[in-house]
């Protein structure tokens, strides 16, 4: 009789030690492609067999083995002298014959688990996903894939696009990793800094699209910000001497620790200056503070995500709106702009500069940004310009603009909050 708890028990596993499996297959057979199809091949066989037989002692273990005897198997069929069938079949554990058809026997733990292999190979896998040759979306979906452990049908609900649209990605990117010979290594100490601003990239991207889903019913995607703060949590400890790293984890776990007061009952989005600061993860800020300390301990001064991460700290260490370090948010917003120029900096220093100073000494810096075209199709500029306006008494400016962000806003929880808004100062300007 199949047990339900095998199948749940592969999907834990997968999740916890594809990147793993998958690096040291692509370790072994020197093939990132081939080493993602034998490791799905694996996944495929345990959904077969743990639920009938149970769960094998070293799941992961378990896994690679079959993944690898799988590629052996393909060698063998190419040639079973090839040189690459001998170097695997070193590998190979004494005995190592399958039980029977699908049992591998106890995994040797000390020639497949161990830990230094185990974090160069994950690494290695993390910068061949994230390689400057693919497009930001194809090292995003591989990312989620192969570091993620997600399914192209989980990735495909997550970004809002079709399943057939993330396997395309995924495909193209296997095949532009292959035809730039893109070596599986962690890269040489010369060429980390430009590579590691990629990966980061990859999962600064994963997790903003979760925590303000840009598209959809649903402000945040909490799936989606969780993976990336766990892809953020295992470059931590490979890259332990990276002040960058430790910054963009701070960044992710301060802000998540805002999730929980960011929606009501209904599912309906709560603002800043509205939510209950006794929700939010206090946990969750200590560790963000935690590593924000790493990263300056190191010496350097913030970098990009650094920067962002100070402002974040600001935010979860003041009481309420109107305690907050305003000024030093705008100072921070000030240093990140010339360390970064941005519109979407010059947008958020321009709201911090309302609050520092009033909504006066902001509406000059965001009609200028209204005069470029860097917001052309984007609600937000018109949301900050309609509420700037809206609190220095020009409501009907402010109705033009709100009903203007009304119409470019893609999420329906964001766009009930434009809406409710533009009620309200409707609903002002009746009973005034």
């Amino acid at each position: 009789m199949s047990d339900p708890t095998g199948r749940k028990a592969v999907a834990a596993v997968w999740r916890i030690d594809s990147a793993r499996i998958i690096g040291a297959l692509t370790r072994y057979t020197g093939d990132f492609a081939l080493a993602e199809d034998l490791a799905q091949e694996a996944l495929a066989e345990a959904l077969v067999t743990w639920p009938r037989e149970g769960v094998p002692a070293n799941p992961a273990g378990w896994l690679l083995t079959v993944g690898r005897r799988r590629a052996i198997d393909a060698f063998r069929r190419r040639s079973t002298r090839d040189a690459k069938y001998a170097a695997l079949a070193h590998h190979l554990p004494e005995g190592g014959a399958l039980t029977g058809a699908l049992d591998p026997g106890p995994a040797p733990d000390d020639v497949l688990w161990d830990p230094d292999q185990i974090d160069d190979d994950t690494l290695a896998l993390i910068f061949t996903s994230c390689h400057p040759v693919l497009s930001r979306e194809a090292g995003v979906a591989l990312t989620l894939r192969v570091i993620g452990g997600l399914t192209s049908d989980e990735i495909a609900r997550a970004f809002l696009v079709p399943t057939a649209t993330v396997q395309a990605r995924i495909t193209r990117a296997k095949k532009a990793l292959a035809a730039a010979n893109v070596p599986f290594e962690v890269p040489p100490v010369a060429e980390r800094p430009a590579r590691l601003s990629q990966v980061l990239s990859v999962v600064y991207l994963i997790f903003t699209e979760g925590s303000s889903a840009s598209s959809g019913e649903e402000v945040m995607r909490l799936d989606l910000a969780g993976e990336a703060q766990r892809l953020a949590r295992i470059l931590s400890r490979l890259m332990p001497g990276e002040p960058e790293v430790h910054s963009l984890l701070a960044l992710l776990e301060l802000t998540a620790a805002r999730f929980p007061a960011r929606r009501g009952p209904d599912g309906e989005t709560i603002l800043l200056q509205d939510q209950d600061r006794r929700r939010w993860d206090r946990s969750a800020i200590a560790r963000g503070r935690a590593a924000l300390a790493k990263a300056a301990d190191a010496g350097r001064g913030y970098g990009y995500y650094g920067l962002q991460a100070a402002i974040a700290e600001c935010h979860a260490l003041a009481a309420s709106v109107e305690e907050t370090d305003w000024d030093r948010i705008v100072a921070l917003y000030d240093a990140l702009g010339r360390l970064a120029p941005s519109p979407v900096v010059d947008l958020n220093r321009a709201v911090a500069l309302s609050m520092a100073q009033g909504p006066a000494a902001a509406l000059p810096v965001v009609d200028a940004l209204a005069r470029t075209e860097a917001f052309k199709d984007s609600h937000q500029l018109p949301g900050v310009r309609g509420e700037l306006l809206r609190r220095l008494g020009r409501h009907d400016e402010a109705r033009t603009e709100l009903q203007q962000a009304i119409r470019l806003c893609g999420n329906e929880r964001e766009r009930a909050v434009l809406t409710r808004k533009l009620t309200e100062l409707d609903t002002s300007d009746r009973t005034a």
